[in-house]
């Protein structure tokens, strides 16, 4: 069976290619030897035939998972050697980075430098950080008396089960293994529908960096009643760590629930963006726009929505928009490409829904359609709009494409009301030069991240989570490593 390495064609961009599940070290083919589409969002064309995971391929990956926790020697090796492996498996990304920077903008329609620069890069990078600092956190011990230790240390769950994205498939996908296998878990990937390219070439980088059979294993296939439905399900099965839709999110939950899993989600957001009377606009304009074009609008972190104090408004609103005419919107394979498609079909008709709600409800500065230059493809044009009613749904809800609407405040109250109007709680970024304000508005909005005169700026060391209906949970650090293992206790008390 060729590996999925090999069959990924450089020089021919619609290549039809094959992809299999990855069981116990060996890429298979579903039992029943049924597939499904995995669709080039850039060219509405066949980019590869996946294999169609169902009940029966879960489970094999499941017993696979657990043979190699309670026989193979993962959970027993020293976590130093661990860690050289998976530090192994960062540099073989680096390494390998042109093909699968490739291999990702293909399937997810983001531009190449996006892939390149960005996500598979930052894959590379959470290998390298979680086997540098997984040796580091020293356990706890506490002495009680002269004849009394409490020693506190971390052992692994056993299978756990990943359930990733499609909007940062490789990206997201290494946030969660690298740190599951550190702890010496087993583990069964079940990527994104749209997006399963990165995940089957991951499989075959951990199997050339030198991890033992069944510690990893890819299973494609769809939600309900498919193989993710049957992973959340599963009694073996200890944890399920997620990220993606809050339905979905509510369904794991709901599904999880029977078997008492431990459960780690990362769900929708709807960040803001505030721009204050005070702000340095030269860094704060072009800041706001990269948070809400990059990816297509396609990230979680989005700043996706715009407040901008009343009295720099209209000079703010005439700087947006001449910044996004310039978004050079083309050829997610061509470098110059600043802009590429949706991820498919379904969710461009969704963010076209929202699109018609905009145009009826408000004034539509600039874009507002489908890209004429692309009919083939998933390419909506960047969008702003202005003079909503506050209580749009274009304000509350995750859109998740290239649409910012620009909203007028006055007073710090009533932007920290409006900016927490929204179910979600995951992200905003403010821009003010009052340090007094800023922790002011940082403490009142309710959101798991705030970032101040900045976006998108990360320490790995520190915890990455929602609130609200953005999420349960952290990861990050020492977050993710606690909720990949399980705390024992062990007291002794001595004899003299």
């Amino acid at each position: 069976m060729p590996t999925p390495m090999s069959q990924l064609d450089e020089t021919g961009r619609e290549t039809r290619t094959t992809l299999h599940h990855f069981i116990d070290g060996a890429f298979q083919p579903s039992l029943s030897g049924e597939t499904f589409e995995d669709i080039n969002p850039a060219t509405g064309k066949v980019l590869a035939d996946v294999a169609l995971g169902t009940a029966e391929e879960t489970s094999l990956a499941v017993a696979a998972a657990k043979k190699a926790f309670e026989d193979g020697p993962w959970p027993r090796m020293p976590l130093v050697e661990r860690c050289r492996i998976l530090r192994r498996i960062g540099d073989l990304i680096l390494e390998k980075k042109d093909l699968l920077a490739r291999a990702e903008t293909l399937d997810t329609g983001k531009p190449i430098t996006e892939s390149l620069e960005g996500d598979i890069t930052r894959s590379a990078s959470n290998f390298h950080f979680f086997a540098d600092y997984a040796p580091s956190l020293s356990e706890d011990c506490f002495t009680t008396g002269p004849d009394e230790r409490h020693f506190a240390f971390r052992e692994p769950l056993g299978v756990v089960g990943l359930i990733t994205p499609w909007n940062l498939p490789l990206y997201l996908a290494t946030w969660k293994i690298a740190p599951c296998l550190a702890m010496g878990n087993t583990c069964v990937l079940k990527p994104a529908e749209w997006t399963p390219y990165t995940a089957t070439l991951l499989a075959e980088i951990t199997a050339e960096a030198g991890l033992p059979p069944g510690v990893f294993n890819v299973v494609h296939g769809f939600g309900a009643n498919g193989a993710g439905e049957t992973l959340t399900r599963h009694p073996e099965v200890k944890a399920i760590s997620f990220t993606g839709e809050t339905s979905t999110g509510k369904a794991i939950m709901a599904a999880a629930s029977g078997t008492l899993k431990k459960l780690s989600f990362e769900l929708g957001g709807k960040g803001a963006t505030l721009i204050f009377d005070d702000a340095r606009l030269d860094e704060a304009i072009p800041t706001a726009v990269r948070a809400a074009y990059r990816n297509q609008g396609q990230i979680c972190l989005a700043g996706s929505r715009l407040f901008v104090h009343r009295s720099c408004f209209d000079e703010v609103l005439a700087r947006v928009v001449s910044q996004v005419q310039q978004i050079r919107v083309g050829d997610p394979l061509d470098p110059q490409t600043q802009m590429g498609a949706l991820v498919s079909r379904e969710h461009c008709e969704k963010v076209e829904s929202y699109l018609a709600i905009g145009l009826a409800e408000g004034q539509c500065v600039i874009g507002g359609k489908r890209h004429a230059a692309y009919p083939d493809g998933y390419f909506i044009e960047p969008t702003v709009f202005a003079n909503l009613p506050e209580h749009s749904r274009l304000h509350a809800e995750e859109i998740f494409g290239p649409v910012l609407p620009v909203i007028p405040f006055e007073t710090e109250d009533e932007v920290i009301r409006m900016v927490n109007s929204t179910p979600y709680g995951l992200s905003a970024s403010l821009w003010s030069q009052d340090v007094d304000r800023c922790h002011r508005v940082s403490k009142g909005i309710q959101a798991g991240m705030v970032w101040v005169n900045c976006w998108f700026a990360r320490d790995l060391r520190t915890p990455f989570g929602g609130r609200k209906m953005s999420g349960i949970g952290r990861e990050g650090g020492r977050y993710s490593l606690d909720f990949f293992s399980e705390m024992k206790t062990v007291s002794y008390r001595y004899h003299q």
